[in-house]
């Protein structure tokens, strides 16, 4: 293990927000860390799914909601009541409405900033105040922050202010050896998205752009997670993590 992550503790500790759903990419995360030797705090806005997952891992199960800052401060007040000190911090909540900038509503606009960015600043903020030196902060952003695809607007343009965010919270914690990072995913899939990959040739379709000929699971993502816990000299990244979509592009709607 590198860096100082778990030197003379008795335990490392992780939170994972957005780890409610089941075969989800938090749900992934978390189980990975558990099964690394850390105690792990699962998070999320419901309760269903939480108790499952911290019940099947050893960890706790705190009801948190991105979208209100006091929330983010009690989860990770909870979680190091309980767990001690974090050594890593996960933000795989997410909420993806979408609109084109003519006519998307106001109300899209502001939750998409309040969940994927004024989310991700409380919980870095609070996150680095429990976390010992030498920590992990991760956020989980979104390929459309880089790969413009309509009509993702608005999700995907509060996910590139979070991967800025990333840059300068790298710098601000760089000192007491906290790296924070970001992963891009391209099209992941989860059982959240089964509707979209039950359509005849979905999947086939995101796989024709994508380098290595599929699209992701969600132990991709959880690898790439781990990736970062064991590179302690890697800070202020975001990372595609799509299998070199990248390189290529997005599928449209309109494709054949």
């Amino acid at each position: 293990m590198g860096g100082s992550m778990g030197v003379g503790n008795t335990s490392r500790n992780a939170v994972v927000l957005g780890a409610s759903a089941e075969g989800g990419s938090g749900w992934a995360i978390a189980e990975r860390l558990a099964e690394e030797g850390y105690k792990v705090a699962v998070a999320a806005r419901r309760r269903e799914g939480l108790e499952a997952l911290a019940t099947r891992i050893g960890g706790i199960a705190i009801v948190a909601d991105a979208a209100q800052p006091p929330s983010m401060a009690a989860m990770i007040r909870q979680a190091k009541e309980q767990l001690g000190e974090i050594d890593v911090a996960v933000n795989a909540a997410a909420i993806a409405p979408t609109g084109l900038i003519k006519d998307a509503s106001d109300d899209d606009i502001e939750r998409a900033l309040n969940v994927n960015y004024v989310g991700s600043v409380h919980f870095i903020r609070h996150a680095a105040g429990a976390m010992r030196d030498g920590g992990l902060i991760l956020l989980i952003s979104s390929s459309s922050a880089n790969q413009p695809l309509l009509p993702m607007f608005p999700y995907a343009c509060a996910k590139a202010a979070a991967d800025c965010l990333v840059r300068y919270a790298a710098l601000e914690f760089g000192p007491r050896g906290i790296r924070v990072n970001s992963i891009l995913p391209g099209p992941i899939k989860t059982g959240m998205a089964a509707h979209i990959y039950a359509e005849p040739g979905a999947e086939e379709r995101r796989a024709r752009e994508i380098p290595l000929g599929r699209v992701a699971l969600p132990k991709d993502i959880a690898d790439a997670v781990m990736a970062f816990v064991h590179a302690p000299y890697l800070t202020g990244h975001n990372l595609p993590v799509s299998g070199g979509m990248h390189l290529t592009r997005p599928a449209r709607r309109d494709d054949t």
